[in-house]
């Protein structure tokens, strides 16, 4: 008899174990774990995990497995581990830990179908079965009674395999070939047969003389300039074939990679590679802190730690954030490992990030680049996980399980024995005073490739702007610094940090700002459709003439968003070609390639932005770099709000002068004096680094203590309120003495889609049993999660303080 323990997609706290299930007889080879299941729960199928399998249980009746979704296991043992683990660190549900791992179209209801991929060759019970076709359903397998043995040993022979049709179609891509159906001599013979008005038909063969190999229809009707009933004709003249074949799409097929070779490596990138090397050569398991100024060359230290790795068999994970998933970066990694590279990030089509998971799974690439979930790739064999710009908050998922793709890393590297190496301009003051306490190994690289300082930064004071009667949004500095770049037919990065034309709209007379009547957030005016929109929840409505409040017409605009920036360039400077790119122009699948590569090819002379410019771009013609409100971000409620800017600011002015042309920085404040600006503008993360630790020490923030955030949300604000001071509380009363407890306390924005949110936080140095108390509280408030409408968030690392 054997058993199944399976974890079921039922996410509650009772059912957060596992179930056990009976195997079915003649599954038993196919029910591993790391497949998926459907198994009765209750009155209805649910799908689920096998995580273990094994002989006896400790229930004496036992329902069995419904079917198996899987044929190999989609998660791989290091994964169910590794999923276990996540669930309890981040005290959330283990299904919700395992789907995480993958694609979002295996979370869709699909069929499965068997492929045969040879002619001939299989086992006399499958050929049976195909009786000549290409594809059968996997259900008819089933109602056959197919034999599971013998199509397990014929996946793993590579003569069938499994395809998964998704019934939102967007698995797979299947594509219509043509190709002979008879000899070459008879199609020759075909020909001379022909009559003389069948020209196109002529036309058709003769290419199939040349070419004897499919081709797709549509290229064929492009090379023979004729039409699908002609193809037909030939078809049904038994001279010519379709047949259907499934495709990757290929989001980069219209893309072509320059190969490219290993460059020479200077001083520094030596001596910073050699210690990951060494790991490497070791299979040893090492944190590495790659600390290089922008265009210190860090991508080259990570390609030649890579092709180690690859030389000694093993596979790669290179993590970029989101927004730097440029395609420039894919086309390093690709120029350099061609098809070994698979990319995972958020603007590609589920079908095509399913597509390059599956290209994972098949062992068919050995390199992974992608945004925080490419953590999570079924590799089995890894020998490095590098994190590039690991000081990007996007690392940190927002929702269950609230996981930081670092600390994933570092669990992975541990299992594999391989090195992790973060690298930053701009480290985490975390992870920099880890490094400084030789938790991890330092490697620092000071110096610009190309020998070239850093592009000098000149801060404007706006308040000096404002006393000289200068009301607009560009300092005469920075006007003056843009004319001339555009006279020398050289280009500028203007950086914003908002987006939307205005941040928002007040009534003069009585001072009424417009608000979303569900969040209480100053709603923002966007030009394009004239409308006043809420960031949070999406609710809209037309711009108002008349003030709502005092029924005034005195409405105003106040601050800059990138639409009104730039509308009042171009009024300055009309001859300046400007490309825009903020979250409204790069909404349409591949518009964030198609504006930077405008820009690329010199049709624009400025690119205006938002945050999405700030990192990972290259241009050689770049060479003013302009910082419109760096205050913004100075003021938010949030500890981290002056190391923030101190990341964003260097990132930014690393954008100018990455090659033979010199560059400068230009950067506009109200607040000159802070030392974020300051040190930013001096380049000096050292001392930075022990200001803003001074300050951390002194008000108890990490990385002197760790922090615990917990939101809570209802209707009811009195409801809301009350959890929070409830289980502020039970934290008081069960955590050790030094734990501080903060709140209850209303959350920056009270009110976000009519729900009140307030807060708790907890700072600790040591608190073991921290979990389990958390759990404990969840587990008390179980019923009002369920039926009361009540939220209650835990963040056990919080980079969102809002």
């Amino acid at each position: 008899m054997s058993i199944a323990k399976v974890i079921v997609d039922v996410p509650t706290s009772q059912t957060n174990h596992s179930f056990d299930y009976l195997i079915p007889e003649g599954l038993e080879e196919l029910i591993t774990p790391g497949v998926r299941v459907s198994v009765p729960f209750g009155p209805r199928k649910v799908m689920g995990f096998v995580i273990a399998v094994t002989g006896k249980s400790e229930f004496k009746k036992l329902r069995t497995i419904d079917q198996v979704m899987d044929m190999t296991p989609v998660l791989t043992t290091e994964l169910l581990d590794l999923g276990r683990w996540l669930a309890d660190q981040t005290v959330s549900f283990y299904i919700q830990a395992y789907q995480a791992m993958l694609p979002q179209v295996l979370k869709a209801k699909y069929k499965k179908e068997i492929e045969s991929l040879t002619e001939g060759d299989l086992p006399d019970h499958l050929e049976k079965l195909f009786a000549g076709r290409a594809v059968i359903s996997f259900d008819e397998f089933m109602e056959r009674k197919g034999n599971y043995r013998e199509l397990l040993s014929a996946i793993h022979e590579g003569t069938v395999q499994i395809n998964y049709i998704v019934q939102s179609k967007e698995t797979i891509k299947k594509v219509l070939f043509i190709e002979p159906d008879k000899e070459l001599y008879l199609l020759e013979e075909a020909l001379v047969d022909l009559p003389k008005n069948a020209q196109k038909q002529r036309v058709i063969l003769e290419f199939f003389l040349k070419n004897p190999e499919p081709v797709e229809k549509s290229k064929l009707v492009q090379k023979c300039q004729t039409t699908s009933s002609t193809i037909q004709a030939l078809i049904d003249k038994n001279l010519l074939r379709k047949s259907e074949k499934k495709i990757y799409r290929n989001p980069y097929e219209n893309t072509t990679f320059k190969k490219t070779s290993p460059l020479p490596l200077s001083n520094q990138q030596q001596k910073a590679i050699t210690p990951i090397w060494e790991a490497i050569d070791q299979t040893r398991n090492e944190v590495f802190l790659l600390h290089g100024v922008t265009g210190s060359g860090k991508t080259e230290v990570y390609l030649q730690s890579i092709e180690k790795v690859l030389a000694k068999g093993k596979e790669a994970i290179v993590l970029v954030p989101e927004i730097a998933l440029t395609p420039q970066m894919v086309r390093r990694f690709k120029g350099r490992f061609g098809g070994e590279v698979a990319v995972l990030h958020s603007a590609l089509s589920p079908g095509e990030k399913f597509d390059e998971w599956t290209k994972i799974h098949k062992k068919e690439v050995k390199v992974v680049v992608g945004a925080r979930s490419a953590i999570f790739a079924p590799f089995e064999n890894l020998g490095i996980i590098i994190i590039d710009e690991e000081h990007e908050t996007s690392y940190k998922q927002e929702e269950q399980p609230r996981y930081h793709a670092r600390e994933v890393a570092k669990y992975r590297g541990q299992f594999h024995q391989c090195p992790v190496v973060l690298g930053s301009a701009t480290p985490l003051l975390e992870s920099f005073a880890r490094a400084k306490k030789n938790v991890y190994q330092l490697l620092e690289m000071p110096d610009r490739m190309n020998e070239q300082e850093m592009p000098p930064v000149e801060i404007v004071d706006m308040r000096e702007e404002l006393h000289q009667g200068n009301r607009s949004m560009f300092s005469k500095r920075l006007l003056e610094a843009i004319r001339e770049r555009i006279a020398k037919k050289e280009q500028i990065v203007l950086f914003l940090n908002r987006r939307g034309y205005s941040t928002f709209v007040m009534c003069r007379d009585c001072g009424d700002v417009m608000k979303c009547p569900a969040c209480d957030i100053a709603l923002t005016f966007h030009k394009s459709s004239h409308q006043l929109k809420c960031h949070y929840c999406d609710y809209q409505i037309p711009m108002v003439r008349n003030c709502p409040s005092c029924e005034s017409d005195q409405i105003r605009y106040f601050g800059t968003g990138t639409q009104k920036v730039e509308e009042a360039l171009l009024e300055a400077v009309p001859e300046a070609r400007i490309v825009r790119m903020d979250v409204d122009t790069t909404r349409k699948k591949g518009a964030h390639e198609k504006l930077l590569n405008k820009f690329q090819e010199k049709q624009a002379d400025i690119l205006l932005g938002t945050q999405m410019i700030a990192k990972g771009l290259d241009f050689e013609n770049v060479t003013l770099v302009g910082v419109l409100a760096v205050d913004a971000m100075l003021n938010l409620p949030d500890f981290r709000s002056s190391e923030k800017t101190f990341q964003l600011l260097t990132q930014v002015s690393g954008r100018a002068g990455r090659h033979k042309l010199p560059g400068q920085v230009i950067l506009q404040t109200y607040a000159k004096e802070h030392y974020a600006v300051e040190l930013a503008s001096q380049y000096d993360y050292d001392q930075f680094f022990l200001q803003e630790m001074k300050m951390r020490k002194n008000f108890h923030y990490p990385p002197y203590f760790f922090l615990t955030l917990i939101n809570v949300s209802h209707p009811n604000q009195l409801k809301a309120m009350e959890v929070t001071r409830m289980i502020s509380k039970l934290l008081y009363k069960h955590l050790s003495d030094a734990a501080t407890i903060l709140g209850p306390t209303p959350s920056p924005i009270e009110r976000i889609n009519n729900r009140y949110r307030y807060q708790c936080m907890v700072k600790y140095r040591d608190e073991p049993n921290q979990r389990s108390i958390i759990r404990k509280i969840l587990q008390y408030y179980y019923d009002e999660i369920q039926k009361n409408d009540l939220t209650i968030q835990v963040d056990f690392e919080p980079y969102q303080l809002m």
